[in-house]
């Protein structure tokens, strides 16, 4: 078997893979070996005073409260397909900081599987699950 594709696109896309890859290894050698998924790990969590501040109702007293808004967040992340790992883990994190249980993590990952599937459901329950357990230790 060989690593070669046959498809020419997949063969150009390889390749620019491997010079992207390589590119980044001149630029900056400490990205060489950087993960993406490990991105959420980066960001420190916002204090809910702030997330009040900046998403809440700072400057619209009727509007929705930081921690509504980060849940519905987490729905629309669900609901493309729960491929932003980083970002749901972030996200799920940010909204236990602003006040959201478990249950409410849970209940607002469900109801996006009306509109998003059962798969994308159980891909952000795993990943909230993580986020979770890493506040928690």
């Amino acid at each position: 078997m060989t690593d070669t594709p046959e498809n020419p696109f997949a063969a150009m896309f390889a390749q620019t893979q491997a010079m992207t890859q390589e590119w980044v290894k001149t630029v900056n050698p400490a990205l060489a070996n950087f993960n993406v998924a490990g991105m959420d790990k980066l960001w420190p969590t916002v204090p809910a005073e702030m997330l009040e501040a900046f998403l809440g109702k700072q400057f619209n007293p009727e509007g929705l409260d930081a921690k509504t808004r980060l849940l519905l967040t987490l729905q629309g992340l669900t609901i493309q397909g729960a491929l932003a790992e980083a970002q749901i883990r972030l996200t799920v994190r940010h909204a236990i900081e602003a006040g959201a249980t478990k249950q409410e993590v849970a209940e607002a990952i469900g109801l996006a599987a009306m509109f998003g599937g059962v798969p994308a459901m159980n891909k952000a329950m795993e990943l909230a699950k993580d986020a979770i357990d890493g506040i928690e230790e």
